[in-house]
């Protein structure tokens, strides 16, 4: 009985040990792979497919210097910092895994007066101040031969965006040279300085700060400011990106379509209504109608068509705004976007869930020969072009008058193929040179001009250009580390990314439109669009009863006899009962309809609510009540 004892306890010590040392090198081969499940449905902690590409076609080692100083204090800051450090080792942990022997991670502690701090500093990486005097220092430089890209501060408020600067940067010292994008807007764009006007009135006027977008792509390009009243675009402009061209004159038209020609890409936001031009406010009315902007001479050309001051209302995308007293209005020209609407087969919308549109217009015609269109972003067939001024002016009219077109509409496209010059007669308001005495006046030539591209071109046009605009775009927060800025929606990614697409990088737009995700409840909204439909027939059904019962009250008040002027007849009498009877009716059958449609809704968001919460602790508590009682009956069968 004593031997049987000790071999049970000799084969269980054996077993224990065998399985210790089981662990022990399955965590140490794991540890060394870095291989991580990730379990998130945009899959935030593994490396974006555009990264790995980028990653994979690197045949000269990237080195890859970290600096973060350990601090000798602690304070909410520091620990903060420490656990945002942590995490960043951990994504260059993963550059390192995919580089496969090209991606060399070190790794310096600056401390003050250290070689490491010299190193940091040469690279031009910068110490950030901390409370209590302190520089720390977060940040990397990327290095290839004599090219170097470095990250001066690895801002906490940018993380969403990390994985995107590392690989910009590793791109930037494989192809040092940055492309030229030019920028004409008749906006500030770039910024403007403060109003003298208003501080000569005794009230503040800060100055506008650039446009977020422009600030991302001076990360990324050469950004040269084009001026609205050009008539040539410098030869080195590889893109134009043209935000709201008000009021643009033929010539620069011209000088657009010359680019075109000359096989330069172009990106518009153009915009039937824009809602942040400050020329055309108006505290009563906000914009003007008829302030848009157009290409028009071009789209002729090209087949197409943006119709000014008409805006698309679609009940499947509207948002809901802040109306009066604070209460949220429903808003079908201010658009949300969702993935219904965006073109999934295109790379610069492929990774795109939603976009905000405020009041955009729609695209209409066929483009001419020689020319293909792809459609990026469209309506709903629950969409309808509406007045831009009275939508604007009030969502409640629109709501009301509303009627379905039941075709998709065009806000954004793509034209592709050999575009054919729209000024077949040369350069607009061209005046002759006057010849000197004795001299015949210069000629026109055919060749002053181009007339068609020799290779196939594309141009991206948008239907609005106020989802550039940072309030539509961004969500700023303040905080310790200053203001950060959170995407609200794909916007900002969508115009990167038709700009990267244009310069011919296309791996950087894969990791860059990843960085948000949003999942409006779609499902909710149809629903809402369903009945307010219903709702909206029974309101039409109530005006046409009453313009009716108006009109046989006209023809009643016709036939009376003199002296009966104030004095209903027993027929006008009862016109209006039976019209107020009727009126009661649908009055009721409304009431019915709204609080179907409530109910119906509440009904849904309690399913979707219960489900959230209790559907996941319920399947742990179900896994493990399955489990005892498969390890009880195990155990009774012994």
């Amino acid at each position: 009985m004593n031997n049987k004892t000790f071999q049970t306890v000799l084969y269980s010590t054996i077993g224990i040990g065998a399985m210790a040392l089981i662990l022990i090198a399955f965590n140490v081969i794991s540890g060394a792979v870095k291989t991580r499940v990730d379990l998130t449905q945009e899959h935030v902690y593994t490396l974006s497919p555009g990264t790995k590409a980028i990653l994979q076609k690197l045949d000269t080692p990237v080195k890859v210097r970290f600096f973060f100083s350990q601090p000798e204090t602690s304070s909410p800051e520091t620990v903060f910092l420490k656990n945002y450090a942590k995490r960043v080792e951990d994504l260059l942990a993963e550059f390192k895994q995919v580089g496969r022997g090209n991606i060399i991670i070190e790794k310096y502690d600056p401390q003050p007066d250290s070689d490491a701090e010299d190193l940091a500093k040469l690279d031009g990486i910068e110490g950030e101040p901390l409370p209590n005097g302190e520089r720390l220092y977060l940040g990397l430089a990327v290095s290839l031969i004599d090219q170097k890209q470095a990250l001066p501060f690895l801002a906490p408020n940018r993380e969403r965006m990390l994985e995107y600067d590392i690989a910009r940067a590793i791109t930037r010292v494989v192809k040092p040279e940055k492309p030229i994008v030019g920028i004409m807007s008749a906006m500030p764009v770039f910024g403007a300085a403060a109003n003298p006007m208003m501080m000569r009135m005794g009230q503040q006027s800060a100055q506008q700060p650039p446009w977020a977008l422009i600030n991302e792509l001076k990360n990324d390009f050469n950004v040269r400011k084009v001026e609205m009243t050009t008539d040539k675009i410098d030869d080195d402009v590889k893109v134009l990106l043209v935000i709201h061209p008000r009021e643009i004159t033929d010539k620069a038209q011209f000088a657009l379509d010359q680019f075109i020609m000359r096989g330069g890409k172009l990106i518009a936001f153009l915009d039937p209504l824009p809602l942040i031009d400050s020329r055309e406010q108006n505290q009563m009315f906000g914009s003007i109608p008829n302030s848009g902007s157009n290409l028009e001479k071009l789209l002729k050309a090209w087949g197409i068509r943006l119709e000014s001051g008409k805006v698309v209302a679609d009940m499947n995308f509207k948002m809901q705004l802040g109306g009066r007293n604070g209460q949220p209005q429903e808003a079908p020209a201010f658009l949300s976007v969702t993935a219904e609407g965006i073109n999934p087969e295109d790379i610069v919308t492929s990774q795109i869930d939603n976009v905000w549109l405020p009041f955009a217009g729609a695209f209409s015609g066929t483009p001419v020969s020689g020319l293909k269109q792809a459609v990026l972003f469209k309506s709903t067939k629950a969409s309808q072009l509406v007045d831009g001024f009275m939508a604007n002016l009030s969502s409640e009219s629109v709501i009301k008058d509303f009627k379905a077109s039941d075709t998709e509409m065009a806000m954004a496209i793509r034209l592709s193929g050999k575009f054919k010059t729209a000024f077949p007669e040369g350069k607009p308001e061209e005046k002759p040179t006057e010849a000197k005495d004795g001299e015949k006046p210069a000629e026109s030539k055919p060749s002053d001009w181009l007339k068609e591209t020799k290779e196939d071109n594309t141009v991206i046009l948008v239907a609005d250009a106020d989802m550039l605009f940072d309030n539509f775009a961004l969500r700023q927060m303040q905080s310790p580390f200053g203001t950060i800025s959170s995407p609200m929606n794909g916007n900002l990614n969508f115009a990167q990314n038709a700009v990267e697409q244009m310069t011919g990088d296309n791996n950087l737009i894969g990791v860059r439109s990843r960085s948000i995700q949003t999942r409006p409840f779609t499902l909710v909204k149809k629903m809402q669009a369903d009945a307010e439909a219903n709702y909206r027939s029974k309101i039409k059904e109530l005006e046409d009863s009453l313009a009716e019962t108006q009109r046989q009250l006209n023809e009643l008040q016709q036939k009376k006899e003199k002296g009966q002027r104030f004095i209903m007849s027993p027929e006008q009498q009862a016109a209006l009962e039976n019209f107020r009877k009727k009126e009661a009716e649908v009055k009721v059958k409304l009431k019915d309809e709204r609080k179907k449609l409530r109910r119906d809704i509440d009904s849904l968001e309690n399913r979707l609510k219960w489900f959230n919460i209790a559907a996941v602790p319920l399947a742990v508590s179900l896994s493990g009540l399955v489990l005892a009682y498969y390890k009880r009956k195990r155990t009774s069968a012994k």
